[in-house]
């Protein structure tokens, strides 16, 4: 985040075991864990379902429960329940569990998920998303005779499933060929998972336009790195499978009876489990019966692929753990000093002097015949875009335009066959830069992509990219993934340039600074404390005003950015040449006023600028060079950071406003990791 965002999307976790003995207290804690995985996302309720209770006796029926507020509160909610025998144990067995971010109906155990179809839970739903059309379809299930109980568009799923399971049971209609026929019905983004007291043992899953992942866990080795698709087809009002010619099921090597599946909308909430994912694509349906994973689609086009890969995550579970910081925000921003070094490994030889991205190798003739760049994005990745566009101007001479994909797509802008279109997103789901991304596509452009998401969509459907390492970024706020883009950009850059005599001198300085950043990033965390005495003297503050230009102009937006974000708080990134043009009206000795000046090519019009504060009574607070006591003799209060190359400094002064807006938080009292009405993770509208 300090990312993209319109609608949220919060988390999905679904767990099946096939012949592996698991007593309900264990399943049950399995869910919660999961969901404790998702927190960071963002949600104000959360529920769970799962099979068998001990009311008459009947394992068929399906327990739910649902609050609002934390999973530690539905967790309290589970321990209350009556008639459950937690000792139970089940060979097979399904549950689904969701944190909901109220998009449709307020927060409430009502309209938390899962969704039912009906009052005896015959199939049950699980949601990521939005539903455009839920209202016709609603109103057509409430003419069926269909009573609704919630507010959400979820519901619509739930009890459209089980019209089109009563029309066609006498058919023996499959628990997917029911959700098959169901998606075709909805318009708009979904990640589903579904479980039916009709077909016990069984899970249906689908995505379109938003993140799903099916994670296995065998004791046998897997057979097969790839499982093939199926196509289905209409037939007499319902859907067959298609077979294809070659192996058409997921197989486990010695006894597949022991064999675990977990759905989830990010790989945290698995890792503890397993390494073997398989990314579902948009239209994909997953459908797990027997034990056995199948992956379907309604239709297939031309340029898609047959397979889906099972991926081996390299994630490790201590990587998304607080470890000894009290939040996962702080321990990203202290994280930055390794992070950038993992974005450089093996990519940047310092001795020689040269820069390998081999994501985009292959690629690099074709992209240096384009006629423009174009760099798209949303929030903190567009503020990467920003802050390294006068360095990619100067070492491509080539037209740079930086775009915000939700307006980019808005003016329909023209794109050409010979333009190349970065599109950056932390996550690879971000929607709009998603939408964007298809666009040029469509238009014949060349696709790169910048994630940190490996299997992302974005990655997925671009031509080629540079995966940035920064590692697992939970926090809402994105901190290290900002530092890690930046330094992906800055390293495209270097090898755009790397066969220019005129530019081998810059290059080298540029290589060289990129070298000495980890340890200054750490020489910057050491101000740590003086940021902290800092936002002690701002926290009561109702606003806060960021200035600088040139390099730091993305520092500001970006600073800007994560104290909104995080303290709620106004504050707004100015270009400081702009200064006179309106946004000097703001400034008096009530307003405070952060100025970025370091000494680069515009610093004495930031001089300027400063002069122009205090003459309107501002005090003015610098983050300033180290050592440079003719700008710190001109402040209220300054921050030292060190030198470096003038297209890198950037990478530091961001730091200390990370810092900033952290502790205001903190001293706020406001959740640091899962700030208000934001979520990490954006993939609808």
């Amino acid at each position: 985040m300090g990312t993209d965002f319109l609608i949220h999307n919060a988390g999905i976790f679904a767990y099946l075991n096939f012949l592996v003995p698991a007593k309900r207290k264990e399943i049950l804690e399995i869910l919660i864990n999961g969901l404790k995985r998702l927190e960071y996302r963002g949600y104000d309720s959360a529920g769970l379902a799962f099979e068998g209770s001990e009311i008459d006796q009947n394992d068929n029926l399906i327990k739910m429960v649902k609050c609002k507020g934390r999973v530690s509160m539905l967790e309290d909610e589970i321990k209350r329940l009556e008639n459950v025998n937690y000792e139970k144990e089940y060979k097979i067995h399904v549950g689904i569990a969701h944190t909901r971010w109220a998009t449709h109906g307020e927060p409430s155990s009502v309209n938390s998920h899962p969704q039912r179809s009906d009052l005896d839970n015959e199939f049950m739903v699980v949601h990521n998303g939005i539903i455009t059309n839920y209202k016709d379809i609603k109103s057509l299930l409430e003419k069926k005779g269909h009573k609704f109980e919630s507010e959400t568009d979820t519901e619509v799923i739930a009890k459209m499933i089980k019209h089109i399971y009563d029309s066609h049971k006498d058919n023996n209609i499959s628990f997917r060929e029911c959700v098959e026929l169901t998606i075709q019905q909805l318009e708009g983004a979904f990640a589903l998972c579904l479980m039916s007291r009709h077909f016990p043992g069984e899970c249906v899953a689908a995505r379109r336009g938003s993140p799903l992942l099916v994670g296995v866990k065998s004791k046998a080795k897997l057979l097969t790195d790839q499982i093939p698709v199926l196509y289905s087809k209409d037939h007499r009002g319902f859907i067959n499978p298609q077979r294809c010619d070659s192996t058409t099921e997921f197989h486990t090597v010695g006894e597949q009876s022991e064999v675990e599946y977990f759905f989830a909308s990010d790989a945290s909430a698995i890792i503890e489990h397993t390494n073997q994912v398989i990314f579902l694509e948009d239209d994909d349906v997953a459908a797990i019966n027997n034990g056995t994973l199948s992956i379907h689609r309604i239709k297939r086009t031309l340029d898609e692929s047959t397979v889906r890969d099972v991926i081996t995550l390299k994630l490790e579970l201590q990587e998304i753990m607080k470890g000894s910081y009290g939040t996962f925000m702080e321990k990203e921003i202290f994280e930055q000093p390794e992070s950038v070094i993992n974005t450089m490994r093996g990519r940047v030889n310092f001795e020689k002097n040269q820069v390998i991205l081999g994501g985009i190798k292959d690629y690099m003739s074709e992209i240096r015949r384009c006629r423009r760049l174009l760099f798209i994005a949303c929030g903190t990745s567009y503020h990467s875009a920003v802050a390294t566009r006068q360095l990619l101007e100067e070492l491509t001479e080539l037209p740079v335009m930086v775009e915000l994909a939700s307006d980019f797509l808005d003016r329909q802008t023209p794109v050409f066959r010979d333009d190349v279109c970065f599109f950056i997103s932390q996550s690879g789901e971000t929607a709009d830069t998603l939408m964007a991304l298809r666009y040029c596509k469509q238009r014949g452009a060349l696709i790169v992509g910048i994630t940190n998401t490996v299997g992302s969509t974005i990655s997925r459907d671009s031509h080629c990219g540079v995966h940035i390492n920064a590692g697992p970024e939970i926090g809402v706020a994105s901190t290290k993934a900002y530092t890690s883009q930046f330094i992906s950009l800055v390293m495209f850059g270097l090898v755009m340039c790397e066969d220019r005599i005129s530019m081998q001198e810059r290059r080298t300085e540029i290589i060289q600074g990129l070298k000495k950043l980890p340890e200054m990033i750490n020489d910057v965390l050491q101000m740590n404390e003086k940021v902290n005495d800092l936002a002690k003297e701002l926290y009561k503050q109702k606003s806060l005003l960021v200035m600088g230009r040139g390099y730091n102009f993305a520092t500001c937006l970006e600073g800007a950015l994560k104290i909104k974000e995080l303290t709620y708080m106004h504050s707004e990134g100015i270009l400081a040449g702009e200064l006179k043009h309106g946004p000097l009206a703001l400034v008096d000795k009530a307003m405070p006023v952060l100025m970025v000046i370091t000494r680069d090519k515009v610093y004495q019009k930031c001089v300027n600028a400063l002069q122009q504060v205090k003459s309107r009574h501002g005090r003015p607070i610098l983050l300033c060079s180290k050592g440079d006591e003719e700008t710190m003799q001109q402040a209220y209060r300054y921050i030292e950071v060190p030198n470096a190359v003038d297209c890198l400094q950037g990478l530091l002064t961001v730091v200390p406003l990370q810092l900033l807006s952290f502790h205001i938080a903190v001293l706020k009292g406001n959740n640091v990791d899962c700030p208000r009405n934001l979520a990490k993770s954006v993939t609808v509208e």
